[in-house]
């Protein structure tokens, strides 16, 4: 018998996914979730970073204040047993993207349901950029033109 998703929301802090046994209660933020799929999604090859333009930089600033943003680019909803997750990603020059995103959607399925113990019912994953070598060259020429 096929077990149908339970209704979930995005990833709040407010979010938790309580497992009840005989010894107590675990609970497991959503946000928790996201992190680990950013984590198993910034380890895959070919991925430069996680996010959109604006979002990689909100994640640019936010990371200098505050440190890096794990979650940054990633979007899950989290029912009792299930989990749905979307992974915006810039892809490194010239990685194949198919096989990029098939890398990222095996090692966020493989960490989440390691980790946190859910099943992962998807993992849809949208390229949102392609990082260029040339544009890290670009960056340092800059800067070392301006403080010679």
């Amino acid at each position: 018998m096929a077990t149908t998703p339970t209704p979930a929301t995005p990833a709040t802090a407010a979010n938790a996914l309580p497992v009840s046994t005989t010894l107590g209660k675990t609970t497991i933020n959503d946000g928790v979730v996201a992190k680990v799929a950013g984590i198993a999604a910034r380890e895959s090859r070919g991925v430069f970073a996680l996010g959109g333009g604006a979002a990689r930089a909100f994640g640019a600033i936010r990371e200098a204040v505050a440190g890096a943003d794990q979650s940054q680019g990633i979007n899950v909803e989290v029912g009792e047993k299930q989990v749905a997750v979307d992974v915006t990603i810039v892809a490194e020059y010239p990685a194949p993207l198919q096989d990029v995103a098939d890398g990222v959607r095996d090692n966020v399925i493989r960490a989440v349901e390691t980790i946190v113990g859910l099943e992962v019912t998807e993992v849809n994953v949208t390229v949102n950029d392609v990082h260029l070598p040339s544009d890290d060259n670009n960056k340092d020429d800059a800067a070392e033109a301006r403080v010679q």
